[in-house]
């Protein structure tokens, strides 16, 4: 397997020849649209059709709202060891807030495709917010606690789901160590049922780091507690601050580093984004917005209005500019399979249990290609079928 990058002149049929595989393969390999024109400095994937070496195990998870495409869904089971619905919430007395959508199809899918389907529990309420003082109010009541904990079992039995995910954000400090007390008490509940219990952690960098992000999450602790840890190590580009990478390479290295030192390798998932962003330019802070965006649409973008992708060999991600219909210049961050490799490189230089993609909901084939020929995904369930 080869990742090629394009050069003024190039075309499909002339790199297909060049390394001898079929021009469909390249094609369907990197979702390239008729007529199939390229942008200067797009890598693309080059399947060979040789055998590579088996790398070692390890297990990938995928975050999905129950709105995905069956078709974008069935394509990318067959990477993921775990599949995290996105989300249930609750409510200050310990109620379940089911999602806006049946999930009951996404859970049976993941089961035919040998895919172990994971509850993700998030601070939602039943206005559709996002609340920490929800967090609160459950994490330092004792009954609130046990109700939240009984329905969230009740609810995994009746669906089948076979492990919880606590993906809360923006902890006050003030409940650190009684939100790590949830996160135990839960793991001892879902292992009684037998049940896994993973917790998505801010990309902290030491353990005293300031912000609102960092404060209410101890490393060491709900490692400890966790039988696996997601690392969000993206977002450093977001949809309100300037124009960046959205997961460079640089800053998730440093958080790798730092979680190493806390938590069991073993235990670390790496986060990575499936997906970029747009920024109209000029940035003003509190005012501009970015657009999210796929990685494929990104390429299409700059196909669109003949831009050429730029490489950051620093943050080791692509990015380009262009100027819009109405005369408007932007700049796009995004990933592709060069920066997808250099986040492998550091799951593997760690010997990190796994890989945890926020969010799945667009396609991008290459990437799940390209994270085959580096590992072996671990399947823990037989597929129904």
């Amino acid at each position: 397997m080869n990742i090629y990058v394009v050069e003024p002149g190039d075309d499909v049929d002339g790199i297909s020849a060049k390394y001898g595989v079929p021009a469909g393969r390249v094609i369907s390999d990197n979702q390239l649209i008729y007529p199939y024109d390229l942008a200067v400095g797009q890598a693309l994937l080059i399947r060979d059709g040789m055998t590579a070496e088996a790398g070692r195990e390890i297990r990938s998870n995928g975050y999905a709202y129950p709105f995905i495409s069956p078709w974008v869904l069935e394509q990318t089971l067959p990477y993921l060891t775990e599949l995290s619905v996105f989300s249930y919430g609750f409510t200050a007395e310990g109620g379940l807030v089911d999602p806006l959508l049946d999930d009951q199809w996404m859970i049976g899918t993941a089961f035919r495709f040998g895919t172990r389907p994971i509850l993700t529990l998030t601070p939602l309420g039943a206005d559709g917010t996002f609340d920490n003082r929800r967090i609160s109010a459950v994490v330092r009541n004792e009954t609130s606690r046990s109700r939240l904990i009984e329905n969230l079992i009740r609810v995994m039995k009746e669906k089948g789901y076979q492990g919880l995910d606590i993906d809360f954000e923006y902890i006050l400090a003030e409940d650190r160590d009684s939100f790590t007390e949830f996160v135990q008490v839960c793991a001892d509940a879902m292992h009684r049922e037998g049940y896994s219990l993973s917790v998505a952690l801010a990309p902290k960098t030491s353990a005293d780091q300031p912000g609102l992000l960092y404060e209410g999450k101890d490393y060491r602790a709900i490692g400890a507690a966790a039988d696996s840890v997601l690392l969000m190590t993206y977002e450093w580009g977001y949809t309100y601050g300037p124009p960046m990478a959205v997961a460079p390479v640089d800053k998730v290295r440093q958080v790798v580093e730092y979680a190493v030192t806390e938590i069991p390798r073993e235990k670390i998932d790496l986060g990575i984004p499936n997906y970029g962003y747009d920024w109209p330019l000029p940035f003003i802070r509190g005012t501009t917005r970015a657009r999210t965006i796929g990685n494929v649409e990104a390429v299409r973008i700059a196909i669109s209005y003949g831009a050429s992708i730029q490489f950051d060999e620093v943050a080791r991600s692509p990015w380009f500019y262009y100027t819009d219909d109405r005369g408007i210049r932007h700049e796009v961050w995004f990933e592709d399979v060069r920066s997808l490799q250099a986040k492998f490189d550091l799951v593997d230089e760690f010997t990190l249990r796994g890989v945890g993609y926020w969010q799945i909901m667009q396609l991008f084939r290459a990437n799940w290609l390209l994270l085959a020929e580096n590992f072996r995904i671990v399947k823990e369930i037989s597929a129904e079928r």
